[in-house]
């Protein structure tokens, strides 16, 4: 068993309700790993509010600071390095990572997206509109996904997945809170999961 604790970094963009949820099963777990960093495009957000008030250093990181996707993706993993990354976790990230991000930490990249791949994933298959695609297919259950990255979008090896219902009076809004319902138990157990593969 390793002693080294697992440095985490959390991408996000948003309220960061994942990350919330990941951060307090780290703590009541007690897992050998804690969230060092919290990386943003938006330099307001619940996210980086919350990495804040926890003492977590926050980086904000847009392609809109450089004159190059590759110069971005230099210094998105410069911020990665300095902090001693060893996993990357993104939760509501929304953003496609540089490849050569994704290349340099190869099976180090977990997301979790809104619906049961491989059904309802790809370009544009984000937020709202994932629950719209599912409603519309007149699918019976939803769930989420929690899967490695790759340079495809939601195409990386299915780490772990959990089903919930889609009921008949289910609005794109009331199936989305019951979906994230469900992220907030399966993000942390994934992880939990992935980090003894890891550790051990």
């Amino acid at each position: 068993m390793s002693t080294h604790k697992t440095r985490l970094a959390i991408f996000c963009s948003g309220s960061g309700s994942n990350f919330q949820a990941i951060f307090h099963s780290l703590k009541k777990k007690q897992l050998n790993a804690e969230i060092v960093l919290c990386l943003s495009n938006r330099s307001q957000c619940g996210a980086i509010e919350f990495a804040r008030q926890n003492g977590i250093a926050t980086v904000h990181l847009t392609e809109k600071q450089f004159d190059s996707l590759d110069d971005f993706a230099a210094a998105m993993l410069e911020c990665i390095r300095k902090q001693s990354i060893d996993i990357i976790l993104l939760a509501g990230y929304m953003r496609k990572l540089p490849d050569n991000v994704v290349a340099a930490f190869q099976d180090k990249i977990i997301n979790i997206h809104p619906a049961l791949l491989p059904k309802f994933g790809g370009q544009g298959m984000y937020g709202i509109y994932v629950h719209t695609a599912v409603l519309e297919a007149g699918e019976t259950e939803s769930g989420a996904t929690v899967h490695l990255v790759n340079e495809e979008y939601d195409k990386g090896k299915i780490l772990m997945q959990r089903h919930v219902p889609v009921l008949p009076d289910d609005t794109s809004e009331i199936l989305a809170a019951r979906v994230l319902e469900c992220e907030h138990k399966l993000y942390p157990d994934a992880l939990e999961k992935f980090l003894a593969g890891q550790q051990s």
